[in-house]
């Protein structure tokens, strides 16, 4: 093993050897090597005179680059903040933002705890990457039974990990605290788990209350004391989306300082929150505290990126800074918001058509891009062809039962006709593509 992959590892055993154990075999060994990137970021400082360095061109002492692409951000962007790499870690005044928003959106997390977030290739890459640190083969992820399929392919597929699933829903709608009490319980032999927790949920668009989340963090706390080790993982692709009854702040508020067993990640982005899903900027925040682990923790995450992206668009990250540091971000979030939460809100009414109920139910949403229809007696995915090919609406067939629906591509005064239309193709599809079924208005 390399002999700063040892270091890392035993400042972390030094402070908590909990969290040390909840490395995977891939997470001890990796590093940040002391190669070109940082000797260029030695001579960034010291370089004086001449820097041949790092393997960029330069021209007039700035980036070389094509005019006819500066002339498309005119003198708005420097080219010094588009050009050259940016650091694996991301912009350092980005990640000084990020880390202030992430304090004030969640006022009651420890402060004190919250390492500096790490510029990933947006959510899913900061997912793999804590797949990559936290999980070897065999290693339990907790899941709720409706979750991200793509997480499929991060956790067992890349890793070899036993994803398993708990029902997110008990007998009252509600968050089934207990089922996932239950089904952390029957892992306590493997000594580590991680439990993925993503609020508003994709694909259901529920968020917890807050009693709920606190119950959550109380069940995690539990398995904490009563020695497993506990990896939480908190995708918050579309976190401050809460709608009505919810908790207002991120999970990760009550468990970043909750045990010395538990190691709160957090992986949250512009993506989806800020509607710049095309720019891939994203982050990832430990919380410690410990500043030797969070240190080790961002070094080895600089290594696994360096290893395989190598760094983030540094255009994009420019471009996020600005719009979070500009004067009109409150104002167009909070309207973007109000949008958003008019579709939801259109939604509910619409869904309360008496005559829908012989066709579905649906699970409680009050949050996020997403709800999902619970089908009666019909293949959600048979459903879905036939929606596509006889009327052009598009869904998405979670499995058997489930139809999830995207109200937040969907404008307020279409969402009638889109469930008048998927209504339509389930009588029409029960009865064999023949019989009455009546929705005059758009059908």
């Amino acid at each position: 093993m390399n002999e700063l992959a040892q270091a890392l590892n035993q400042a972390i055993k030094e402070d908590n050897e909990h969290v040390y154990h909840m490395l995977s075999q891939l997470g001890k060994e990796m590093f940040y090597p002391k190669g070109i990137l940082s000797q260029s970021a030695e001579a960034g400082k010291k370089a004086h005179r001449f820097n041949a360095t790092i393997g960029i061109a330069t021209e007039g002492n700035q980036p070389m680059h094509f005019t006819h692409l500066q002339n498309l951000f005119g003198d708005r962007v420097a080219p010094k903040d588009l050009y050259p790499y940016a650091p694996p870690q991301g912009k350092e005044e980005l990640r000084k933002v990020w880390k202030e928003k992430i304090l004030k959106d969640n006022p009651s997390v420890n402060s004190d705890v919250v390492g500096s977030p790490i510029v990933t290739n947006a959510l899913t890459h900061g997912l793999s990457i804590v797949a990559d640190l936290f999980a070897d083969e065999g290693t339990p992820v907790i899941v709720p039974d409706k979750f991200w399929g793509n997480y499929n392919l991060t956790f067992k597929v890349r890793r070899g990990a036993n994803v398993v699933t708990f029902p997110l829903f008990n007998a009252e709608n509600g968050f089934n605290t207990q089922a996932l009490k239950e089904t952390i319980s029957a892992q306590n032999s493997s000594g580590k788990v991680i439990v993925l927790l993503n609020f508003p949920n994709n694909p259901t668009g529920y968020t917890p209350l807050e009693s709920e989340a606190k119950e959550i963090a109380a069940v995690l706390t539990e398995a904490a004391e009563e020695g497993l080790n506990v990896v939480v993982l908190i995708d918050d692709a579309y976190f401050g989306l809460f709608y009505e009854n919810s908790m207002k702040e991120s999970i990760f508020s009550y468990l970043a300082d909750a045990h010395e067993r538990i190691l709160a990640v957090k992986v949250d982005g512009a993506t989806k929150e800020n509607y710049v899903w095309g720019f891939r900027v994203g982050f990832i925040t430990y919380a410690s505290k410990s500043s030797a682990i969070l240190n080790a923790l961002e070094q080895k995450t600089k290594g696994l990126i360096r290893g395989t992206i190598s760094s983030s668009s540094h255009p994009s990250q420019t471009l996020i800074l600005q719009s979070l540091k500009s004067d009109e971000f409150a104002v167009e979030k909070e309207q973007k918001f109000a949008l958003m939460k008019s579709r939801a809100d259109k939604t509910k009414e619409v869904l309360a058509k008496e005559e829908y109920q012989k066709y579905w139910t649906y699970y409680p949403f009050n949050s996020g891009y997403f709800m999902c229809l619970k089908l009666n007696g019909i293949d959600a995915e048979e459903l879905r062809l036939h929606l596509l090919d006889k009327y052009g609406v598009g869904t998405i067939s979670i499995n058997s039962t489930d139809l999830r629906i995207a109200f937040s591509c969907v404008e307020a005064d279409d969402i009638e006709e889109l469930f008048d239309l998927i209504a339509q193709g389930v009588c029409g599809f029960s009865l064999g593509l023949s019989g009455a079924c009546h929705f005059p208005k758009f059908v």
